[in-house]
């Protein structure tokens, strides 16, 4: 399994009791929708290694408590810690209509409402502090909030991301 058919589910935080189970930071909307889960991917060194679970319970603060088959002591799983944890894409969860996942806005074309076509959506930049699109213009990058009131509509169907860019946004990567 490679990574572009994956999402990162979370990663892992900590070793918990002796027995080989481990606390998982998720990193996802709704925790609640991966309750039960079967198995995870786990990167190591640099592969997406599978491992099935006897459980993965979500716990309060967006976290949960996983026990991987057959690793039943400390040592088994401490070198899992701090791995980011994946699973393959045909799981996310179904969407209502006019929801999207970051991920499918890349190679959507971005059009601000006052300036018309800015560009194709490169990448995403998943931050702490907030999402952005890095999105081609005149040969730069220009990163755009992912944001209500800035991201005004996406189009599935036509593949379009329709906005209303904040004045001066676009100048500033575009000053020498």
């Amino acid at each position: 399994m490679n990574k572009d058919q994956c999402f990162q589910i979370g990663r892992i935080a900590k070793v918990h009791g002796l027995r080989g189970e481990v606390n998982v930071v998720l990193d996802v909307d709704y925790p609640e929708d991966y309750e039960g889960l079967e198995h995870l991917f786990i990167e190591q060194k640099g592969r997406l290694v599978p491992f099935f679970l006897e459980h993965f319970v979500i716990q309060p603060g967006g976290k949960a408590l996983a026990k991987f088959e057959e690793l039943d002591t400390i040592e088994s799983v401490e070198n899992m810690v701090g791995s980011e944890a994946y699973l393959p894409l045909t799981e996310l969860p179904q969407l209502e209509e006019g929801q999207y996942y970051f991920h499918e806005l890349v190679g959507f074309e971005v059009i601000d409402e006052t300036l018309g076509l800015i560009g194709p959506v490169q990448i995403i930049y998943d931050l702490e502090t907030q999402d952005l699109l890095g999105v081609t213009h005149q040969g730069k990058e220009v990163l755009i909030p992912i944001q209500d009131g800035i991201i005004s509509k996406v189009d599935k169907a036509a593949k379009k991301v329709y906005c209303q860019l904040p004045e001066g946004l676009l100048d500033i990567y575009l000053e020498d």
